[in-house]
């Protein structure tokens, strides 16, 4: 990390993790809980080997971890991840279309396991199908890979469909309050935004997916499905370049719960 990223993230955190010396004790230096945080997220190394490094306890470090996600759930979140408003809508559909032809196309969703350490409790709902314990975290991207809606915490047990249906992105899409009403005949049909998903996600007037492959698909089905799959490329990409960014170690369950954006 640079040193210049590193300022940023205290500038934007302070307000959140800065705390105050008391007549009891001295506090820990703003600066250096930032650091081991960022130090156990970036190695995954144990909380008492970094604690050895830093010169304070195991304790200290899982406060300083703790602390740093709750800041950066608070004050970077809803800076970073937003609900685009009708302009930006209007912008992501207009990029895909120039970009990969479909039109009204506003992003595309997938989810990825995230490997967690196995809680004591229910274990077996996080015992996923790929034979290890995680949670899952649900992304939708636009056209240019950034991510404008997250849904995470879920047991790595549940199918996509089931997260989907659990998140706050179902609840709205579906009751017609989260894309913006503006339609568009294409074919004869008037189409309003959409996402587009793989074959997982049930097919929905704001959700579109391949037409499953029977080995009856017509030549519109498979060029359908080719444009769909090459549109959809985008959102498998941004997991990657997610996980390229971080080390794959399990984290631990304690203290964890859902993250989403409202958007």
């Amino acid at each position: 990390m640079s040193e210049e990223t590193y300022v940023y993230l205290c500038n934007k955190l302070r307000p959140a993790m800065e705390k105050q010396d008391t007549p009891f004790r001295v506090c820990i230096p703003f600066k250096k809980r930032v650091a081991i945080a960022l130090w156990k997220l970036a190695t995954g190394s144990e909380y008492r080997s970094i604690g050895h490094l830093f010169g304070v306890s195991k304790t200290t470090v899982c406060r300083c971890v703790q602390d740093f996600c709750a800041a950066a759930e608070t004050l970077l979140v809803p800076e970073l991840i937003r609900s685009p408003d009708r302009e930006k809508f209007a912008e992501m559909a207009a990029y895909t279309e120039n970009r990969w032809g479909l039109p009204q196309c506003v992003g595309a969703i997938d989810g990825s396991h995230i490997p967690i350490l196995a809680p004591q409790e229910y274990h077996c709902d996080y015992f996923n199908r790929k034979g290890w314990h995680s949670i899952i975290l649900q992304g939708v991207v636009d056209g240019k890979g950034h991510f404008w809606n997250v849904f995470a915490g879920m047991p790595g047990s549940l199918h996509d469909a089931r997260v989907l249906r659990l998140s706050t992105l179902w609840e709205l899409a579906s009751r017609g309050n989260y894309f913006p009403a503006c339609t568009r005949n294409i074919g004869g049909v008037n189409a309003g935004y959409y996402i587009l998903g793989d074959n997982a996600y049930p097919l929905q007037n704001w959700l579109i997916k391949p037409f499953a492959d029977t080995g009856r698909l017509t030549e519109e089905h498979v060029t359908y499905n080719k444009k769909i799959c090459r549109a959809r490329v985008v959102v498998e990409n941004a997991f990657g370049r997610l996980k390229g960014r971080v080390m794959e170690r399990p984290v631990m369950m304690g203290g964890m719960h859902q993250q989403q954006s409202q958007g």
